[in-house]
């Protein structure tokens, strides 16, 4: 009988001690955050491609953690910040995001407290120059000392990996619905100014004449299409410089004001009522 009771007893410690050996509960199974401890590919580490995508609304609602309050842009269009950038790896790697995508340390992604969600953000290292396009869609880092966390393969394009934490600056690359990009505080630039397939449109000097504004357009194609039209029409030079988010139809430049009274005058009596001089 006593023999039965020692089995007993050394089963009953046995579960206890295996219980104990087990890993830890909670979200995550690991414990310290860590670059990935398995074999891997190397990651291509190949920008994020910045296109327009709506806020998720339900994703950038005020928030509480840590007994901090954060209150989440409606916007990132102009935003730039400098200050520190750490990264997240394998002990995040496959669970869920503050956006519901799956947090993949190999891909090109990031963390920030108050961005909209999704948001494009040109991340540049300070101390090497480099830079990286990354997609945020998480929440954080919640230190008081750093303003973005990056994937894995961000940190390792920017080489911040040796010091764990590097200075950068941020910018958002933010996409209109009408495909417009403004890179933080830059002009807002057709998708050609921006990919640098043109050179970018700048607004006329003052010193070159006098120019008729004509109309202000948000769609390129229908403005180049009324500047050609009224070119050909008027026998005149055109300028189609884009200005806060519009395409700004001009005439001239001119150097005679008489040629630019009449000329208004008639543009004013056929459909566009609302031409004015400029550059005077």
């Amino acid at each position: 009988m006593r023999a039965i009771t020692r089995i007993f007893f050394y089963l009953a410690i046995t579960a206890i001690v295996g219980g104990c050996a087990q890993s830890p509960s909670g979200r995550y199974a690991q414990k310290q955050d860590s670059a990935p401890q398995f074999n891997y590919a190397e990651p291509e580490m190949r920008d994020a491609t910045p296109r327009y995508e709506p806020y998720r609304e339900h994703n950038n609602r005020p928030y509480t953690v840590l007994g901090k309050q954060y209150f989440p842009m409606s916007s990132g269009k102009g935003f730039e910040q400098i200050g520190y950038a750490s990264w997240y790896g394998q002990k995040f790697h496959g669970h869920l995001t503050s956006n519901g995508e799956t947090y993949d340390m190999f891909a090109m992604s990031a963390a920030h407290t108050t961005l909209p969600l999704p948001s494009f953000v040109k991340v540049t290292n300070l101390e090497n120059n480099r830079t990286a396009i990354v997609r945020v869609n998480d929440r954080g880092p919640f230190h008081d000392d750093r303003i973005i966390d990056l994937s894995y393969a961000a940190a390792k394009k920017l080489d911040t990996m040796k010091n764990g934490v590097a200075k950068v600056k941020i910018e958002v690359i933010h996409v209109s619905p009408e495909g417009l990009y403004t890179v933080g505080k830059g002009p807002t630039q057709s998708f050609e100014e921006y990919a640098g397939i043109v050179p970018p449109t700048t607004e006329p000097e003052k010193s070159e004449g006098i120019y008729i504004q004509v109309a202000a357009l948000s769609d390129k194609h229908n403005a180049k299409a009324l500047s050609d039209g009224l070119a050909s029409l008027y026998q005149v030079p055109t300028a189609l410089p884009f200005v806060d988010n519009l395409f700004r139809l001009r005439l001239g430049p001119f150097q005679d004001r008489f040629q630019v009274s009449q000329l208004l005058s008639d543009l004013q009596r056929n459909g566009y009522p609302g031409a004015y001089i400029i550059g005077l």
